[in-house]
């Protein structure tokens, strides 16, 4: 462990080779973050947009570009020793730097985890005393040379401390998100930050070193969450944040009904934990404001997502029998009662009402922070995800005829809604 940061920083995920290598290096303007996990056959394309990005939009800066590895380091090293000769420049029409950028792979120390990753990245951030910085999901095969320019110069130009993504979506793709990390920030913190989980984003190094003094790194906050706790801490301290468009994202999209992933464990867990920590700052906010997006919106048309609205409402009246008890423990007597109602619905008829949905998001989260009735977090985040799987089945139903335009109105209106119950949470939450 190394703590030779001015700030106090103590070096504990970046392991002692990177280290002595960044040092020799001395200083950088940027570095580009991309965090990975046995990401070998797709973090080529990322590295070279990168490479490139830095050459055509930063050419007068010293960049660096750091993958954070926490699998198979000996892949992740052959992937980019592949690149060495830099042969992607030639088709590019982006002239070489005398001073290339340096391309560095390490294994990452500690917990494993996105977080741990990630706050490797930070310390070389803050070891090289950069200006500005950026974080690039490893598996993007969207990604351009533009997104760098996007993410890094309202930072370096305009002094924004956090740069969040603006994708173009299919109306069924970032469900987490569309139903709940979405309208439940906006309304809680009073930011219309589209995609507060995205993956992608650009930091000054005021931020990277706000992050770093977090007492948190060992915990399911930043191990997990480490996207959503980033962008809260962002609004939340009052830096300045923009949004950039990205254009459409290619990743692997799934089906939710059919492959759940411990994202919506991780993603919710941590929203509903930050709203203990944060309660201060959310309990005086009664509206959103919009938060300025940069980069030309095109009308990309986005890979579209299929969803199983019949096995989704299955799920969902399945979790009524496993899970009534936990529902009867979290839920207000009158929002246990609805939620009731909906099991007994049938498929063309169906709907989970976005005022129920948001009440029962709101027990739920008060129940994460005070554990009624000796539950766990895991019982209550567990038990949310079949009510989950009927508001996304519902928002399919009435959604299914829209545009994605159509659609996106549908969820703006439901975020409005968020806010407008914020009352409901204040009262739930403060008096018992």
């Amino acid at each position: 462990m190394s703590s030779d940061s001015q700030t106090g920083v103590k070096y504990d995920a970046l392991d002692e080779v990177a280290q002595k290598r960044l040092k020799e290096i001395g200083s950088a303007d940027i570095i580009i973050g991309i965090p990975s996990y046995n990401n070998a056959d797709s973090i080529g394309r990322v590295i070279k947009a990168a490479d490139l990005g830095l050459a055509k939009y930063f050419p007068d800066k010293k960049g660096v570009i750091l993958i954070s590895e926490g699998g198979d380091l000996e892949n992740t090293k052959a992937a980019v020793e592949a690149l060495k000769d830099k042969l992607y420049f030639d088709s590019t029409f982006i002239a070489r730097l005398e001073h290339e950028t340096e391309i560095l792979v390490t294994k990452y120390q500690g917990p494993s985890g996105k977080g741990t990753a990630i706050k490797a990245l930070f310390e070389a951030a803050d070891l090289l005393n950069v200006k500005a910085g950026s974080m690039l999901d490893s598996d993007l095969r969207s990604i351009s040379p533009e997104w760098l320019e996007l993410l890094i110069t309202p930072v370096i130009m305009k002094d924004f401390g956090f740069v969040t993504p603006y994708y173009s979506r299919h109306k069924y793709d970032g469900t987490i998100t569309n139903m709940i990390a979405y309208p439940l920030t906006r309304s809680l913190y009073g930011r219309r930050v589209r995609q507060p989980i995205g993956g992608d984003f650009g930091f000054s190094i005021e931020l990277i070193r706000s992050l770093l003094a977090k007492d948190v790194w060992e915990t399911d906050i930043a191990r997990f969450g480490i996207d959503i706790w980033m962008t809260t801490v962002a609004i939340c301290e009052d830096f300045k944040i923009c949004q950039s468009f990205l254009g459409t994202k290619i990743h692997d999209d799934k089906d939710p009904g059919n492959d759940l992933s411990p994202m919506f464990k991780q993603v919710v867990g941590t929203i509903f934990r930050l709203m203990g920590i944060y309660r201060d700052q959310w309990i005086g906010v009664t509206f959103s404001r919009p938060t300025a997006i940069f980069g030309f919106e095109s009308e990309a048309m986005p890979k579209p997502v299929n969803i199983d609205i019949e096995n989704l409402i299955r799920k969902f009246k399945d979790g009524s029998g496993q899970y009534f008890h936990i529902w009867e423990k979290v839920l207000e007597s009158e929002n246990y009662s609805k939620v009731q109602e909906v099991t007994k619905m049938e498929s063309v008829k169906f709907e989970m009402p976005t005022d129920l949905w948001i009440r029962v998001l709101v027990d739920f989260a008060y129940a994460y922070n005070h554990l009624v009735d000796g539950l766990t977090e895991s019982d209550i985040i567990e038990a949310l995800v079949p009510i989950y799987y009927a508001k996304t089945a519902s928002f399919v139903l009435k959604s299914q005829n829209h545009d994605t335009h159509q659609a996106e109105e549908l969820i703006n209106e439901q975020s409005e809604a968020f806010e407008q119950h914020k009352p409901y949470l204040i009262s739930r939450w403060d008096i018992r």
